[in-house]
C-alpha cells in the first residue's frame, strides 16, 4: 500500500511542479506536500533531502526574483523599471499561458514579453529616449528567462530527489 501513496505523492509533486512555469510557489509546495508525507509515513524521507530540496528551493526563488529586475538594470534601466519587469512578469506568464496555449512555451514567452514591456512603459514614461528604454526591456526579458529557467530547472531537480528518495 506504501508504494501507491509514493506514487501519488510523486504525481502530485509533478503537477506542483508545473506550477513552477506560472510563477507560482510549485517547489515550495512540493516540498510542503512531502514534509506532510514524511511525518505521515516515517522512514521514508531523510532530513537532508528534505534539507537539500528547501536550499535548492531558495537558490531557485532568489534567481528567479532577481533576474528580471538584473537584466533591467544591467541593460540601464532604473529602479522603479526593475519592480515593473517583476510585476510585468508576473502578469506576462498568466496572459501568455492564455493567449499561447503551448505547455511552458506561452508561460515563458508570455513572462519575458510582460518583463520587457512593462520595463518599456516604465522607462519611456521616465522620460527616456526608445532606444535606451528598449535596451533596459530586451535585459528584463532575456534575465526573466533565465530567471525562470533556473527555477523550473530547481524544480525538476527537487522533483527528481524527492522520486528517487522515494524507492531508496
Amino acid at each position: 500500500m506504501i508504494y501507491f501513496w509514493l506514487i501519488l505523492l510523486i504525481i502530485v509533486n509533478a503537477f506542483w511542479l508545473e506550477l513552477g512555469f506560472f510563477s507560482l510557489p510549485g517547489n515550495w509546495l512540493m516540498i510542503i506536500t512531502t514534509i506532510l508525507f514524511a511525518l505521515w509515513q516515517k522512514n521514508i524521507f531523510s532530513i537532508y533531502t528534505i534539507i537539500t530540496a528547501v536550499i535548492l528551493a531558495i537558490i531557485g526563488e532568489i534567481l528567479e526574483f532577481i533576474a528580471g529586475a538584473a537584466g533591467t538594470k544591467a541593460a540601464g534601466g532604473g529602479k522603479k523599471a526593475m519592480a515593473a519587469a517583476i510585476i510585468g512578469a508576473i502578469i506576462g506568464a498568466i496572459a501568455g499561458a492564455i493567449i499561447i496555449p503551448i505547455p511552458i512555451l506561452g508561460t515563458l514567452l508570455g513572462s519575458a514579453i510582460g518583463a520587457a514591456l512593462a520595463v518599456l512603459i516604465v522607462e519611456r514614461g521616465a522620460g527616456k529616449e526608445f532606444k535606451t528604454s528598449f535596451k533596459a526591456a530586451t535585459g528584463a526579458g532575456v534575465g526573466r528567462i533565465l530567471g525562470m529557467s533556473a527555477k523550473i530547472i530547481a524544480g525538476i531537480i527537487i522533483w527528481l530527489i524527492f522520486t528517487i528518495a522515494a524507492f531508496i
